[in-house]
């Protein structure tokens, strides 16, 4: 399996080894960019990214908390590596709970960690060969993986809330879903927010889907359905 051309982040405060980190992924055949802090990762496309190094310890927000953040918040599964000093059952059952595809205490050798990015990188890609994150609808691909759509090879810019609105339509082309329903599946039952909320995404939803919008239809008195 040919991991070279793989996109790696490296998150880490510490700008000598991430320099060092760079330098050697890189003579791997990886393509790897720099953040100094969680904050700036942050402000990077973190789902064009096939794999995340994190160092656990970091200023304000932690990886940990980065990592948290990702899979709670954003719906972004890439695979992690933490990076840490910190090497008790606890920080490690911690890491893994989040959703760590691995954990690496420093310091460590280049040639272990080299190893393990290799493992944990064709694992991943296994696994996403076997699942096909990518689901197509005409024009419209469900990049599921990435929790991402594109339309005419043009990646669309969704919210989290808008991305899983669009998904259940496509996925149930059959089906017409009220705005409670939405509301139920989407929301959940423990958050409270209004009907009008379903309609402010899904006129959203049309904005940027330009002539796809269109398609996104609403049977009076019923609900939403996406008419193919």
């Amino acid at each position: 399996m040919d991991l070279k051309g793989k996109r790696i982040l490296i998150v880490d405060d510490e700008e000598d080894l991430c320099e060092i980190l760079q330098y050697n992924l890189s003579n791997e055949g990886y393509k790897t960019d720099i953040a100094h802090s969680a904050e700036d990762a942050l402000k990077k496309r973190l789902e064009e990214y096939d794999l995340l190094m994190l160092d656990v310890m970091m200023g304000q927000m932690s990886g940990f908390k980065l990592a948290d953040k990702l899979r709670k918040e954003m719906g972004n599964n890439v695979p992690v590596i933490f990076l840490t000093a910190k090497d008790t059952e606890n920080d490690i059952l911690t890491g893994f709970s989040i959703g760590a595809d691995d954990y690496i205490t420093k310091p460590f050798s280049v040639n272990e960690l080299t190893a393990r990015v290799k493992a944990v990188l064709k694992r991943t890609n296994s696994a996403k060969n076997k699942s096909l994150p990518i689901a197509k609808f005409g024009e419209i691909q469900l990049d599921t993986a990435r929790k991402r759509v594109i339309v005419n090879d043009e990646k669309i810019e969704l919210t989290k809330k808008e991305y899983e609105i669009l998904r259940l339509l496509l996925e149930n082309p059959t089906k017409v879903y009220s705005r409670e329903d939405i509301l139920r599946l989407i929301w959940g039952s423990d958050v409270i927010v209004t009907d009008r909320t379903v309609d402010v995404n899904i006129t959203r939803l049309r904005t940027k889907l330009g002539k796809y919008g269109q398609n996104l239809k609403n049977k009076t008195g019923y609900g939403y359905f996406f008419e193919f």
